[in-house]
């Protein structure tokens, strides 16, 4: 008897790698949109802000701080949503609210509304970013995530490389109001439908607990040891990523280097992000958990702590490229810290608990850079104790392994 399936099977079957298809064209067009424009302009127009408007340079950062600590208490519940009910809703809904966010934001003219458009901006970025997009393809592709996550994180890189030149070029011709206006449509016409639109795939079935795990509830997992400390070094790492690049233009000023050279040097690290993120699946197939998770973050620190060293225009933007490779293959490892080590049962749920803590470091991570480099002397010397974080990230790492496994 053949195995061959029916025409109805095969037609069906058809129809979800069609749908699977529009799901992620769908999300990579609304990652590089999202991150571009909620916030990778940010930097590039940081300067503009405050000379227009004479608030603080730590002020507005703030602004931008409380925006990541908003999105950190949303994504736990858009967590258990999604695992319950999809992404379509919620992320639909988010993109309307960031849209919302960055009217009133554009047009604030006082500091307490400037960070309430901010405090909506940071919930929206819950309901859009990468996480939701992460547990929406981890169950739309099955057991096997990994490919179509890469794809993802390959658009979701080009935001800084199509944004920060894009916002700069901007803000060459209009006011920071006016640049965020812009900004805004654009959000909204590439943003709204393609979620409304683009996630109708009917939401499949929970996961069946995978051969070898035990199906533990998402609560009990969060509180072991290996839980705890990924939580830990995700944060850590996430504080080094996230300072050095809103804090990358700072420092390559500092440097001599013009403005838009170095909003130029910025996307090129998201380019560099694109390019990190192409082999991983290959190293998934050559590596262990633990391998690839040290090694990944030993390179975060040593890319991020060699900008403090460098010194010529061409050294400072090749490390950038490169410090943007580590970084794009290291959003991988997030992607799949949970499935790696727990399976897919729950992932929408963990992945909201894990993230809780990474953005809420993340929230910290402008206003620590720029802190650090203050209180430091100079930028130098920040980068310098960024990489060193991230080398404690890259040692905790090696408790991060489920004693099952």
């Amino acid at each position: 008897m053949s195995d061959a399936p029916t025409p109805a099977v095969a037609h069906q079957q058809e129809a979800v790698r069609t749908g699977r298809w529009v799901v992620l064209a769908a999300l990579c067009a609304t990652q590089i949109t999202g991150w571009g424009v909620l916030y990778y302009a940010f930097p590039v127009l940081a300067g503009d802000i405050t000379a227009a408007t004479g608030w603080s340079a730590p002020a507005i950062t703030a602004a931008l701080s409380v925006s990541q600590l908003c999105a950190a208490l949303v994504g736990v519940p858009v967590g258990r949503w999604l695992d319950r009910h999809g992404p379509r809703g919620v992320m639909a809904a988010g993109s309307l609210l960031g849209v919302l966010a960055l009217l009133v934001v554009a047009t604030a003219q006082h500091l307490p509304l400037f960070f309430t458009g901010w405090v909506l901006a940071g919930a929206a970025m819950g309901a859009v970013l990468y996480p939701p997009a992460f547990a929406a393809l981890t169950r739309y592709y099955g057991p096997d995530p990994v490919r179509a996550l890469t794809v993802l994180t390959l658009a979701g890189g080009l935001a800084s490389t199509v944004f920060a030149p894009l916002t700069a070029t901007l803000a060459q011709h209009l006011d920071w109001r006016q640049t965020y206006l812009v900004l805004a449509a654009i959000l909204a016409v590439v943003t709204i439908p393609a979620h409304w639109f683009g996630l109708r795939l009917p939401w499949p079935p929970r996961p069946a607990v995978e051969a070898g795990r035990v199906d533990t509830h998402p609560r009990h997992i969060a509180r072991s040891r290996a839980f705890v400390v990924l939580a830990v070094t995700l944060s850590l790492a996430a504080l080094t990523t996230f300072a050095a690049i809103i804090n990358l233009v700072p420092l390559l000023e500092e440097r001599g280097l013009s403005t838009q050279v170095a909003a130029v040097a910025l996307g090129l690290a998201g380019a560099g992000q694109v390019v990190g993120r192409i082999g991983y699946v290959r190293i998934v197939r050559h590596t262990s958990v633990r391998t690839r998770t040290v090694a990944i973050t030993l390179a975060l620190a040593a890319t991020t702590a060699v900008l403090g060293v460098l010194t010529t225009t061409v050294a400072l933007v090749v490390g950038a490229i490169v410090g943007g490779m580590a970084r794009g293959i290291f959003t991988l490892v997030q992607a799949t810290a949970v499935t790696d080590r727990w399976g897919r049962r729950h992932y929408g749920h963990l992945t909201g608990l894990l993230s809780a803590p990474v953005t809420i470091t993340m929230a910290f991570a402008p206003f620590a850079g720029a802190a650090a480099a203050e209180l430091l002397g100079s930028y130098t010397t920040a980068f310098l104790v960024l990489g060193a974080l991230a080398t404690i990230a890259a040692a905790l790492s090696f408790l991060t392994i489920p004693r099952t496994q």
